[in-house]
């Protein structure tokens, strides 16, 4: 179980650097679209291959409902901001899934509330506040605005995915990113985005990359997440900045600075706090 944790943080961390690579040369939605229609069909035939049962009657609209939301809108929003935003701050505010999932679960009745939870909260928006101020002055607004909703979606995907029938992971992700890959190619049609093939050869290996990552992301996901809780689940993503931002530094050239350093690292502390520090239950009397 840990070797897939490790697997899902080290690929979702990296991703948001592929992204960045993606959208110089792609448009965002018509780049985001594609990268899940290569992962829907890799994971479709994967399914044939392993003769997998594929979703059918009330599973099946569970499923392409959650793909709709969790692939489409919320990646839509992802790749949006990262035209503009460096991918360790894309990566820091989805830091703050966790939270947001651990505090939806306890409003569905899913798990039970404590305090540590607002207190992780105030220290994470207190690093947040310190990303702001240093990078504000760099990023677009409506970027910031655009990519700070993104934990929401995917606090909203995580609890929904714990709410859906017992499905194979390949098979259930295989048929849920065909529809959220047919919203994100609407998007670059209405947007009328340029359709065509890339002229780079970093942007064949980013799209080549994010096709196959996204596939072992979210089947990694998916098995996680039937084995711990919705907030469990999403601990992940407090690990992503640190992946992004190496990775970013190392390929993307994006700069890093002290103060950003601070703020990333109260981020990950207030989360921990908030949604992964373990509790302890006082003895029976």
């Amino acid at each position: 179980m840990l070797l897939v944790f490790a697997l899902v943080v080290i690929v979702g961390g990296s991703n948001f650097v592929g992204v960045r690579f993606s959208n110089r040369e792609l448009p965002p939605f018509y780049g985001a679209g594609i990268r899940f229609v290569g992962a829907s069909l890799l994971l479709l035939v994967l399914s044939r291959a392993m003769r997998l049962t594929l979703p059918r009657g009330r599973a099946l609209l569970w499923v392409l409902a959650f793909g709709t939301f969790n692939f489409g809108v919320t990646y839509a929003l992802a790749y949006w901001g990262l035209q503009t935003a460096p991918a360790a701050l894309a990566a820091t505010l989805v830091a703050l899934a966790p939270l947001l999932t651990f505090l939806g679960a306890v409003a569905l009745g899913d798990e039970r509330f404590r305090w540590g939870g607002i207190i992780g909260g105030l220290v994470a928006i207190a690093g947040v506040a310190i990303i702001f101020a240093d990078q504000v002055r760099d990023v677009p607004l409506a970027a910031i605005i655009v990519l700070a909703l993104q934990p929401f979606g995917i606090a909203a995907g995580t609890i929904w995915v714990k709410r859906l029938p017992r499905l194979h992971p390949v098979a259930a992700n295989g048929v849920a990113m065909a529809p959220g890959a047919a919203l994100l190619l609407a998007l670059a049609a209405i947007a009328h985005e340029p359709a065509g093939a890339p002229a780079r050869m970093e942007t064949w290996i980013a799209l080549g990359y994010l096709v196959v990552s996204t596939a072992v992301l979210f089947v990694g996901f998916f098995f996680i997440i039937r084995r711990w809780t919705a907030s469990a689940s999403s601990y992940a993503t407090v690990l992503f900045p640190v992946v992004a931002l190496v990775v970013g530094a190392l390929l993307g050239g994006e700069g890093v600075r002290l103060s950003f350093l601070l703020g990333a690292a109260l981020v990950v502390a207030g989360v921990y706090v908030g949604a992964l520090a373990p509790t302890v239950t006082p003895p029976p009397p």
